[in-house]
C-alpha cells in the first residue's frame, strides 16, 4: 500500500510500537482473568494496577481516582448519569453547545425524560461566558459538564476558572478531557474537577478502552452493575490487554509531553502559515484562543470540505471534515455554526490534526496537494472564480 500522509489524528491514532510490544503477551502466555484467586490472575491484575498508576500520574491523579471504562462516551455518560442518580432531587444539567456528541446527544436523551438542559453559547472566538455559567448555575443543578478541549476545532476552554466557578456553587462538575489528555498538562491535585473522561485511543492506545477520574469522596454510582471489578466501579469481565496498553500509552505522554507539544505546534503553524500563503479567502477557526497544540481547523471559501477530503483521498492524504462521530452527515458542524463561520466557508470547513508521528514532510506534501486542490475546485466553482 502506497504511504498514507494521516492527519486525522484527534478521530483516531495509530498504536505506538512500544504500545503493541506492551499487549502483545497479554494475548498468550499472560492471558489470566484478574478477578481469579491463583497467582496466575492475581500476577495480571497486579500489572493492571501498573497501567491504572500510569494512567493516573499523566493527570495528577491517584491511582484508586481511576476507573478503565470502554471508551470516553462509556465515561462521559457514567459521570453524568451518577450525579443525576446521586441527587435524584436536582434535575438540571449545565453544558455547552460545542460538546462532543456523546455528550449533547445523551443530553437530549434526558431532556426528553424531564431534565432541564442549558446550552452555554460561545462567543466570537469560541469561549464560553464564565459570568454566564455562574449565573447559570441554580440549586436545582446536579451537575455541569463542559469540556476542556473542542475535537473540532481545538479551542481550549479554561479548565482551572470553569471547575472554581462550579466547586464555588457547591456542584458536581465533570470535563470531557479526551482530545486534551496527553496533548496538554492536566493535574487533578490542583484542578478541582470531579469527573473527567479520557480515551486511549486519542493517544497512541488501542480502540475500546476509556478511562473515568472520579475524585476520592466524590457520590459515584455505577453505569455496569455485576460483578465486583474496577473496585465495584464498572462491573464486567477486564479488557486486560487494551488497559496495559493505554497504560504504557499514558507512560509515553507523560514522558515526551512538553517536548511533543512544541514540536507539533511549530509543525501546525507551518501548516496554517502555509495554507493561508498557498490560498486565497482562508478563515483560521479559533485562531484568537488558546488551542491543541496538534489541531488546525480551517474554512475554506466557496468550495465543499467532502470534496476536498475525498481529492486528498486520492492522494493518500487523511483528513476532516469534523467530528468523525458526526461525519456521516453532510450539514454544517455544530462547532462551525457556533463559531459564527460565514455561510461562504462554513461547509469549507476541514480539521487537520498531527501526530508525534507526522513528519515536515509530510506537511509539506499536503501543502502541495492543498494549493492544487483548492485552485482546481474554485475554478470549477462560479462563485470562487476571480
Amino acid at each position: 500500500m502506497e504511504h498514507i500522509v494521516y492527519l486525522d489524528n484527534n478521530a483516531t491514532t495509530m498504536v505506538a510500537p512500544e504500545v503493541f510490544e506492551a499487549m502483545l503477551p497479554y494475548f498468550s502466555e499472560r492471558y489470566g482473568n484478574p478477578s481469579s484467586l491463583h497467582s496466575f490472575g492475581g500476577n495480571v491484575a497486579r500489572d493492571i494496577e501498573q497501567a491504572r498508576a500510569r494512567v493516573a500520574h499523566l493527570i495528577g491523579a491517584h491511582p484508586e481516582e481511576i476507573v478503565f471504562t470502554g471508551c470516553g462516551t462509556e465515561s462521559d455518560s457514567t459521570a453524568i448519569r451518577s450525579a443525576l442518580d446521586q441527587l435524584p432531587d436536582k434535575r438540571h444539567i449545565i453544558t455547552s453547545a460545542v460538546e462532543h456528541p456523546a455528550i449533547l446527544g445523551l443530553c437530549g436523551y434526558l431532556q426528553k425524560r424531564g431534565y432541564q438542559v442549558t446550552y452555554l453559547q460561545i462567543d466570537e472566538i469560541g469561549q464560553i461566558d464564565l459570568d454566564e455559567l455562574r449565573e447559570t448555575i441554580t440549586d436545582n443543578t446536579a451537575i455541569v459538564s463542559i469540556m476542556h478541549a473542542n475535537n473540532e476545532s481545538g479551542i481550549v476552554f479554561p479548565l482551572h476558572e470553569i471547575a472554581e466557578i462550579v466547586k464555588e456553587k457547591g456542584c458536581l462538575f465533570h470535563t470531557d478531557a479526551v482530545q486534551s489528555t496527553g496533548k496538554l498538562p492536566l493535574d487533578m491535585s490542583q484542578t478541582p474537577v470531579d469527573f473527567l473522561s479520557m480515551s486511549g485511543h486519542k493517544l497512541h492506545a488501542p480502540k475500546g478502552i476509556g478511562g473515568l477520574f472520579v475524585r476520592r469522596g466524590t457520590p459515584y454510582t455505577p453505569l455496569l452493575i455485576g460483578g465486583h471489578q474496577e473496585s465495584d466501579k464498572r462491573a464486567g469481565t477486564e479488557n486486560v490487554t487494551a488497559m496495559i496498553g493505554f497504560g504504557k500509552a499514558a507512560e509515553l505522554a507523560a514522558a515526551d509531553l512538553p517536548r511533543e507539544g512544541f514540536k507539533l505546534q511549530a509543525m501546525r503553524d507551518r501548516l496554517q502559515d502555509g495554507l493561508l500563503t498557498r490560498c486565497k479567502d482562508v478563515l483560521v477557526n479559533g485562531a484568537a484562543s488558546p488551542r491543541l497544540p496538534n489541531t488546525l481547523s480551517v474554512s475554506f471559501g466557496y468550495v465543499e470540505g467532502e470534496s476536498i477530503v475525498l481529492l486528498l483521498d486520492e492522494q493518500g492524504i487523511c483528513v476532516s471534515t469534523g467530528s468523525a462521530c458526526s461525519s456521516g452527515s453532510l450539514d454544517i458542524s455544530h462547532v462551525v455554526k457556533c463559531l459564527g463561520v460565514p455561510s461562504t466557508h462554513a461547509h469549507g470547513t476541514i480539521r487537520f490534526s498531527l501526530s508525534r508521528y507526522t513528519t515536515d514532510d509530510e506537511i509539506d506534501y499536503a501543502l502541495e496537494h492543498m494549493e492544487r486542490i483548492i485552485d482546481r475546485l474554485r475554478a470549477l466553482s462560479p462563485f470562487g472564480r476571480e
